[in-house]
This record gives structure tokens, C-alpha cells and sequence, in this order.
């Protein structure tokens, strides 16, 4: 931030990229990096970097009004490239589309600050600064045309059948019965028997979830250690790594960012925990503290019971 103030752009875009590359859950560094390619007009590579954003961090609003800016200047810049190449006689149309274009925003197409939009990352800072105004003007959606309501078709009743004769019903004669025998007394242990498996089932729940937690801790205190063997191994072997990512790749990124890196401390607030046979759900706020950066964010962690043991079969950010 202090570079971008300074007006060294591509010094603050080389620490941006950086930070994206340590930290990819993190959606801000992506916002950030994706403002001053626009401001230097790079108009792709800030579309790139905001839908990388979005996908970190779908309900990530500055990264959608961003990117509906960016889309609107792609889109007159394709404009003036069609009118410069178009037939003279194909001109009007695209004259009234791109003025229609430019009256979404403001006057001379950019904004007064080509850092207004730069997103609060989680770096100490001496005092808070007020926050500035988005650099990317979010266009006025345009108002949408009203259909006209078509007259309901008519209605027809539909026609009441007659009533149906009462059908006739025999008379039976009587048949002698038994006297009734005495009702057997209730069998309490039999009652007690039934009602047994519902309390079994809420106590081996309750178990799995202070399993789920505990493997959970555990695998925070493992990425805090540093320590990549029990990090590792608490992923199982059916683990989603992200984009697809080839298992060993996925492995050797993750001990290439956590190793060496000074002090880490990575701690677990709030687990909602959810237990459905042998699959658990975690929803929790993680804090990452390091001698580089101080996030906290939610996250979400869904684990398998394999033999003994919950593994995490899929982790996502920001939900």
C-alpha cells in the first residue's frame, strides 16, 4: 500500500503477486493487484486477477463491482476497435452503443484515484486510514423493460358427475367368537430394549464430533509446528486439492509456503461441528498469525472417518 502511494507501481504489483502466491485463499492481494493493472491498463490481466478473486471468495462484493467495471472499459475499448474497422454505413448503430456505454461512467472513463479500490489487507499499520472510494465506478444497471400482461385465457369448469349410487352392502350373519383372552402384561425390559439404539446413536455422535474437533486441533498445531508430516497426513488419500492439482505438486507447494517461514500460529474459534454416518462437516474461524501477515477468515473443513481416524477430504475459504 505504502508503494502504491508512492507511485511505484510496479514494486507494489511484484509485492502483490507475491502475497498472492503465499497466501491464494486470501481474496484481497488478488483485488489489489487487479486495481493497478487497470490503473495502468491492463485491462486483461485485472480481469484475471478480480476473477481469481471471486473464486477464493464468491460473496467477495468489491471484487464483483471491480470486475463489472473492468468488463465495461474491455467493452468500449472493443467498441472504438469496431468503429475504426466497420463500414462508414455500419456506423450509427455502434456510435449509439458506445455512447450509451460511456454514459455508465464517469466523464473521461477512470475514476479520480487509481487506489481508491485497494482492499484493507490484514498488515499492522500505525493508525487506520479512512477508506477510500472504489477506483472502479460501478455502472447503473438500465432500468428493464416492462412486458405487457396478456389477458388470462377463460377458464372452463370442469363438468360434475352424478352422484354414485350407495352401493348395497349384504348384511353378514354373526359369527360366534371366542372370549377374548386376558391382555399380556408389558414387557418393560422389551421397551427399554427399543428405546436403547436412539440413545446409542446420540452418544456415538456426540464422540465423533469431539473426534472431529480433536483431529481438527491437531491439524492446526501441525501446520503452527511447521511440522509437514503431521499436516500432510491429516488429509486423507481421497483429498480435493484445488484446481485439480496433482496430489505430490499439491504437497510440495504447501511445505515450500509453511517451512522456514519464521513464526506461524494458526488458531481455531468457534467449530460448528455436523456428523452424518462417517462424514463430518467443520465450519470454524481460523486465525493465521506470522511474522509476515495477520488474517482471520472462515473456513470450512469436511472430513471422512477412515479406520480410526477423520482425515479431510475437502477444505474451502471464506464460507
Amino acid at each position: 500500500m505504502i508503494l502504491s502511494e508512492q507511485g511505484k507501481t510496479a514494486d507494489a504489483i511484484n509485492v502483490f503477486q507475491k502475497l498472492t502466491e503465499d497466501y491464494p485463499e486470501l481474496p484481497e492481494p488478488y483485488n489489489n493487484l487487479a486495481v493497478l493493472h487497470a490503473a495502468a491498463g491492463n485491462y486483461d490481466k485485472a480481469r484475471v486477477a478480480l476473477e481469481r478473486a471471486i473464486r477464493t471468495n464468491p460473496a467477495y462484493a468489491t471484487a464483483h463491482e471491480n470486475l463489472g467495471g473492468v468488463y465495461a472499459k474491455l467493452a468500449s475499448q472493443s467498441y472504438d476497435k469496431a468503429m475504426q474497422l466497420a463500414d462508414p454505413t455500419q456506423q450509427p448503430p455502434q456510435k449509439a452503443k458506445l455512447a450509451m456505454l460511456r454514459t455508465l461512467t464517469p466523464k473521461g472513463g477512470e475514476a479520480a484515484s487509481p487506489l481508491a479500490a485497494l482492499a484493507a489487507a490484514s498488515v499492522p499499520a500505525a493508525a487506520p486510514a479512512a477508506a477510500p472510494a472504489p477506483v472502479i465506478a460501478q455502472a447503473a444497471p438500465a432500468p428493464a423493460p416492462v412486458p405487457a400482461r396478456l389477458p388470462a385465457p377463460p377458464v372452463k369448469a370442469a363438468p360434475v358427475p352424478p352422484p354414485a349410487p350407495a352401493p348395497v352392502i349384504a348384511q353378514a350373519k354373526p359369527i360366534p367368537t371366542a372370549p377374548p383372552a386376558a391382555a399380556p402384561a408389558p414387557a418393560p425390559a422389551v421397551q427399554l430394549a427399543k428405546a436403547a439404539p436412539k440413545a446409542e446413536q446420540v452418544q456415538k455422535e456426540d464422540a465423533d464430533g469431539a473426534d472431529v474437533i480433536k483431529a481438527v486441533e491437531n491439524w492446526a498445531k501441525a501446520w503452527s509446528a511447521q511440522d509437514m508430516k503431521g499436516y500432510l497426513n491429516a488429509y486423507g488419500g481421497n483429498f480435493q486439492t484445488p484446481k485439480g492439482q496433482n496430489r505430490k505438486a499439491w504437497e510440495a507447494d504447501r511445505t515450500a509456503r509453511i517451512e522456514g517461514k519464521g513464526h506461524i500460529k494458526v488458531s481455531i474459534e468457534a467449530p460448528q461441528v455436523t456428523v452424518k454416518g462417517n462424514t463430518a462437516t467443520v465450519k470454524f474461524r481460523q486465525k493465521y498469525v506470522s511474522d509476515r501477515l495477520s488474517t482471520a477468515g472462515r473456513k470450512t473443513l469436511v472430513l471422512e472417518k477412515q479406520g480410526r481416524n477423520w482425515l479431510i477430504k475437502q477444505e474451502q475459504s471464506g464460507s
